[in-house]
């Protein structure tokens, strides 16, 4: 919005500008020569300036008065008023695509006022507009799909919103310069605006993938390191691609070589005193961004825990009491749940723990679950996990949460029900599997109203923890569900 309301300004000014310093002479010359009275408020500025005006208000008001509203109201309505509200949209597009069709025509009426009023002349208009109003949509569609993006980025959304705004705020300046030098007629040398164009575009890639990639990713180490190096190398390269697109009629490879080299020796020099000044800033962001991601997931954590002290105390109490009994069973699954506890209370504010512990949770939870459930024949409980293969690190309690829903979800003792649960270690890979028979719980069953961690929360643990190495994906055939998690280790 700021970037067209700077090009309508300059655009509107300069217009203005030429036209009283000097009317060209083709403006006026088909009146003169149809004899036909000629005007310049009514015949020149009025039409052009009212075009402008006319679209750029057109503008203003599709953003604060039918996108904005509609894209608001749509989170809020029922499903079952949707329909309504694309009507309306539908409506007040048409009302805006029928008046601003009506505004340019009568636009070129008076702009062409010596001639008859052509038919032709109206369809060309709403042409236009049609076209106008499917390039604001695809705007309107990658702006929301990149908006979309950077609120899903767990995590992350202020500093994928801190480069969105260098990109956008780099594109009004990149768009500004030319366009008002084009619109005063000020250069006219077309080399100087290749060079602008060819030079300026490689240098900003430079300055954003320096900035966020590889100063951040150096840190403390040398610039000869190797790998840094070879990323400085490359990624000039890479940059000044667009250099290339540009048309140079001699001397290309020589002058492509020369733009490569000044982005390496003086651009990325430039660029890392920049980074200096705002690094701090940079990389507190990043920083906090995953502390507050992290300190989520540590709170939903804490606020599953009880008091540790009452809790072993009573534990300890009922499995004495279980022993005294003679009911050794119970006093194993008290014995069972209390490993648990200490394991939920301890090592689940670890950032990673040995893979072996999170099997032992995960059997542990089993044996106390095939407890509950041994009284009923039709509940087929199975475990395949080969923990011998599986000598790995692993953030704590990232698969037991699956297994939690299995149980939850899957289990009717007067159904028949069945989980089945798979961990392997192939190469530098953990690949775990829960199969459950699906059921719809009880109004009286304890568990309907109880949430565990949730997917969601492991989901966005997984995006901070394993960034592009992992695949997640619930499935539904049929009769049951299918959790499928697969992690890519480093090493």
């Amino acid at each position: 919005m700021i970037l067209t309301t700077i090009l309508v300004i300059i655009l509107l000014s300069a217009y203005i500008w030429a036209m009283y310093n000097n009317i060209p002479q083709h403006v006026v010359d088909p009146f003169t020569n149809h004899h036909a009275p000629f005007n310049l408020y009514r015949n020149v500025l009025l039409p052009d300036l009212g075009s402008v005006l006319l679209i750029y208000l057109s503008y203003l008001f599709v953003n604060f008065y039918i996108i904005t509203p509609f894209l608001t109201r749509k989170k809020e309505i029922v499903t079952r008023s949707i329909h309504r509200l694309y009507l309306w949209l539908f409506v007040k597009v048409v009302i805006l695509f029928i008046l601003i069709g009506a505004g340019i025509d009568a636009a070129l009426y008076y702009k062409h006022e010596w001639q008859p009023w052509n038919p032709r002349d109206l369809a060309g208009a709403y042409l236009a507009v049609l076209l106008g109003f499917a390039i604001f949509a695809l705007y309107i569609g990658i702006r929301e799909a990149v908006i979309y993006a950077i609120k899903k980025a767990a995590g992350k959304s202020a500093y994928w919103t801190l480069i969105c705004n260098h990109f956008t705020g780099f594109s009004v300046i990149f768009i500004t310069v030319p366009f008002f030098a084009a619109a005063f007629h000020l250069i006219h040398d077309g080399s100087l605006i290749a060079a602008y164009f060819s030079f300026v575009i490689p240098a900003f890639l430079v300055y954003m993938v320096n900035t966020y990639w590889i100063f951040p990713l150096k840190g403390d180490l040398s610039f000869f390191r190797v790998s840094i190096l070879f990323r400085l190398l490359v990624s000039c390269f890479l940059c000044t691609i667009p250099f290339v697109l540009f048309p140079f009629h001699e001397g290309l490879s020589f002058a492509f070589l020369s733009c490569w080299l000044l982005q390496l020796f003086i651009v990325t020099p430039i660029t890392w005193l920049l980074y200096q000044l705002r690094k701090d800033k940079i990389l507190q962001l990043k920083g906090v961004e995953t502390a507050l991601a992290k300190s989520s997931t540590d709170i939903l954590f804490l606020r599953s825990q009880i008091n540790p002290h009452f809790l072993f105390n009573a534990l300890n109490t009922l499995y004495s009491s279980a022993l005294q009994e003679n009911a050794e069973k119970t006093a194993s699954g008290i014995q069972q749940l209390g490993d648990m506890m200490r394991f939920m209370l301890a090592e689940n504010m670890k950032d990673f723990i040995p893979l072996e512990q999170e099997i032992e949770y995960l059997k542990n939870f089993i044996s106390l679950q095939k407890m509950r459930t041994e009284s009923s024949p039709d509940i087929v409980i199975e475990d395949s996990i080969k923990e011998q293969k599986c000598l790995r690190q692993i953030a704590p309690m990232l698969l037991i949460p699956f297994v939690e829903n299995a149980f939850k979800h899957g289990i009717r003792l007067d159904k028949k029900s069945w989980i089945k649960i798979r961990l392997e270690c192939p190469a530098k890979e953990i690949v775990f599997e829960v199969r459950n028979s699906k059921h719809t719980k009880q109004d009286t069953d304890p568990e309907k109203e109880r949430t565990g961690i949730g997917n969601k929360n492991v989901l966005e643990r997984l995006k901070l923890i394993y960034p592009g190495r992992y695949r997640l994906s619930v499935t539904d055939i049929g009769d049951e569900y299918v959790v499928s998690l697969i992690i890519r280790l480093l090493n």
